[in-house]
């Protein structure tokens, strides 16, 4: 392959473009381009699908190590790896030799590797789909079973749907289409954003991809060859969401030594398990050794190994632990057969098809092309088994609990509009928690306003900050007699509030400082005192399992609930509102701030910007009410795809298109993204810049860095 033939472009904000003869160069110019732009970025995604992040990051990434290895995110790449077809393996070979020629010019670039003494190393030919598995194998969110498990255990059966929403662990986005009955155009518009924790670098690149097959725009994956998630190839587009579906399931598994090493009590008895021991290296700390073990269900994630040689566990309480199933584990199949086909498709039935070899993450997803056509289906493996499977963890050695097979995912008719929010619809068979329907209804009457769309109308959608949710929690305040006076003038001013979380909202802020106040209360009520101790299960589920942060979020169902006897709801507003009418009145924006994640701390504190939105608004930037007003989740990319002119789409990303710090577009488009504006997608190669004095590898060089570990 003669990697001289890919060459790259730039646009005004740094988006790269690339372009090639073949479909192979393309993928080793992607790969090259994600080590020069996102070096750091992809080589911390490497090591966190290996396992091996606590040996340049030290202690605090143990956690998460352990869970991948015994998880084994890495070899189930590799598994993935050696089952695809000869032609996906070639093109995911392609991207890993350019990934492997740029990596070392784009370390000396990114200061991240000087400062903690990492040195990049080749990727393994299935590194990308191990990075892909590693940001989506909590996606499904089976650790909420762990916490339902625990309420069971300790408030009863009953109160388990107490909780049910979706929760700050939860990874859910925004999207719609409409028909070209509803645009001025007379074409289909899709539009969205999708919800994540904000990273810096940003989870998503804009890119270019052209070459004699496909020529297609849209959001990748660093460190993932392709477009897979948002995408534009001139004549079709398509788009996703989280489909909050239920797929991994977690069982109860016994285990024991024996003679012949590990066994695990399954519906046929006793059986093999297979073990060994790896060692997780610490910067600056002693190496951690740990059991990672497999059943015939899955690995076990969670310790309980009985260290007594040939005893036999009893009935009750035994020592075991917990196993993880999930699909690429069990099928060998990642759906990485379907990137290429997304990208070649010139029409909705193509996408379609593609969409068939779909695995993980399981996703809703429209798609519209330029004759009219519409899709609105769900995506992904979902097993066939036992209702309890989705919502417990389940005893592994009782019958019943097996997969049996696939499901058919569902699909709707559109007509003129179509939304996905993360509630319950077309995918309601397919899970168990949804987000509540106040985005979707939202964004479904606001489409409803007009029937002349064009893309840059799109921004007052994304930016919508009407909180319906604020409903129930308003009706207490409502309800309330006998205030003193300065929580009476706090009531009028919430009663009188247009419900928009507004960055300049001081109502706004009163009714976030008061639901967190009340979020807090309830969680220190007696009827829950059992769930506020730490639960005992690995860190790296915390998210899922935090008191405050569950009461928050299922607040709508706990202030009505007869199911927690005593709780004094109006007596817990009442001293809420107390707490509120003290605190000096603010803007929303002043507490609600935007908190990117980044694996390593800043210099120095940074004063990131204030921000309108909620977690149940459109302008989804979520906080964690009683917890922290701070927002580390929200639109981690905006875009709207034309498809009577592919020109006129627009795009945008929360800081910038690539990840060096102090670079021109580190974080140039963070400005727009504020106010919600977007930038136009250029296609035209003669409006954008070459880019030139990239020193390519030499042929001895190449030879040397492509070369793939086994």
């Amino acid at each position: 392959m003669r990697v001289t033939e890919a060459k790259t472009y730039r646009d005004p904000w740094g988006i790269p473009h690339l372009r090639a003869p073949g479909a192979l160069q393309l993928a080793f110019g992607q790969g090259e381009n994600a080590a020069l732009d996102r070096a750091w970025q992809i080589e911390v995604e490497r090591h966190r699908s290996q396992g091996t992040t606590a040996s340049f990051l030290g202690a605090d990434a143990v956690p998460w190590d352990r869970f991948a290895r015994r998880a084994r995110l890495d070899d189930t790449a590799r598994r993935c790896f050696d089952r695809l077809d000869e032609d996906t393996a070639a093109w995911v070979s392609a991207y890993v030799d350019g990934v492997n020629a740029g990596l070392e010019r784009g370390a000396a670039a990114a200061p991240e590797f000087a400062a903690t003494g990492l040195v990049p190393q080749p990727w393994h030919r299935w590194t990308p789909l191990g990075v892909w598995l590693a940001h989506h194998i909590l996606f499904a969110g089976f650790p909420t079973k762990l916490w339902r498990e625990e309420v069971s255990r300790r408030l009863g059966d009953e109160a388990v749907e107490l909780f049910a929403t979706d929760d700050p662990g939860t990874a859910g986005s925004n999207g719609w289409m409409v028909s070209g009955d509803r645009t001025a155009s007379g074409a289909p518009l899709i539009a969205g954003d999708p919800h994540r924790f904000i990273q810096d670098p940003g989870f998503y690149q804009q890119i270019h991809l052209s070459c004699p097959e496909y020529d297609v725009v849209g959001f990748a994956v660093p460190g993932v060859p392709g477009i897979a998630h948002f995408g534009h190839t001139g004549t079709v587009a398509w788009a996703i969401t989280n489909a909050m579906s239920d797929y991994h399931d977690l069982y109860e598994e016994r285990l024991r030594r024996a003679d012949s090493g590990i066994e695990a009590l399954g519906p046929e008895g006793w059986r093999p398990a297979v073990q060994h021991r790896e060692t997780i290296e610490v910067a600056g700390g002693s190496p951690v050794e740990i059991d990672v073990i497999e059943t015939e269900r899955g690995p076990v994630i969670i310790d309980g190994l009985d260290d007594a040689p040939g005893t036999e566990p009893g009935p009750a309480a035994v020592p075991g632990g917990t196993s993880l199933r999930y699909p690429p584990r069990v099928t060998a199949d990642l759906g990485f057969a379907a990137i290429p086909a997304l990208m070649r498709a010139r029409t909705v039935a193509d996408v379609d098809r593609a969409l068939d070899r779909w695995i993980e993450p399981v996703n809703v997803v429209h798609a519209a092309d330029s004759s009219g056509e519409l899709l609105h289906r769900v995506a992904g493996y979902v097993p066939v088994r036992h209702r309890d499977n989705r919502l417990r963890i389940v005893p592994a050695w009782q019958r019943g609990h097996e997969w049996r097979g696939r499901h058919d995912t569902p699909r709707a008719e559109v007509h003129d509009i179509a939304v996905m929010a993360n509630a319950r619809g077309i995918a309601a068979p397919l899970g168990v928690e949804f987000a509540p329907p106040y985005r979707a209804d939202r964004i479904d009457a606001l489409l409803r306003e007009s029937r002349d769309w064009s893309a840059h109308d799109m921004a007052a959608v994304h930016m919508d900050t009407y909180l319906a949710a604020a409903g129930p929690l308003l009706g207490q305040v409502a309800r309330l007699g006998d205030l003193a006076p300065d929580a009476e003038r706090l009531r009028t001013r919430l009663l009188s509030w247009d419900r928009r979380m507004d960055a300049d909202s001081i109502a706004a802020a009163d009714y976030a400082r008061l639901r967190s106040s009340v979020a807090r209360r309830v969680a220190a009520a007696p009827q829950l005192k059992s769930l506020a101790e730490p639960l005992p299960y690995p860190t790296v589920f915390e998210p899922w399992l935090t008191l405050t942060a569950k009461v928050a979020f299922a607040l709508e169902n706990l202030l009505a609930t007869g199911r927690l006897p005593g709780l004094d709801v109006p007596g817990i507003v009442r001293a809420a509102m107390g707490d509120v009418a003290a605190a000096e009145p603010v803007p929303w924006g002043t507490l609600h701030r935007l908190a990117p994640g980044r694996v390593l701390p800043a210099a120095e504190d940074e004063p990131w910007p204030g921000l309108g939105g909620d977690h149940d608004c459109v302008l989804a930037t979520s906080s964690t009410p009683g917890v922290t007003d701070l927002s580390p989740r929200g639109p981690s990319a905006r875009y709207v795809w034309d498809l009577a002119h592919r020109e006129n789409s627009l795009w945008i990303v929360p800081l910038g298109a690539r990840g060096i710090p102090g670079g021109a577009h580190h974080r140039d488009q963070l400005p727009l993204w504020l106010r919600g504006e977007l930038v136009p997608v250029i296609t035209d190669f003669a409006q954008l810049t070459e880019e030139r004095g990239v020193r390519l590898p030499s042929a001895p060089e190449r030879s040397r860095v492509t070369e793939h570990p086994s």
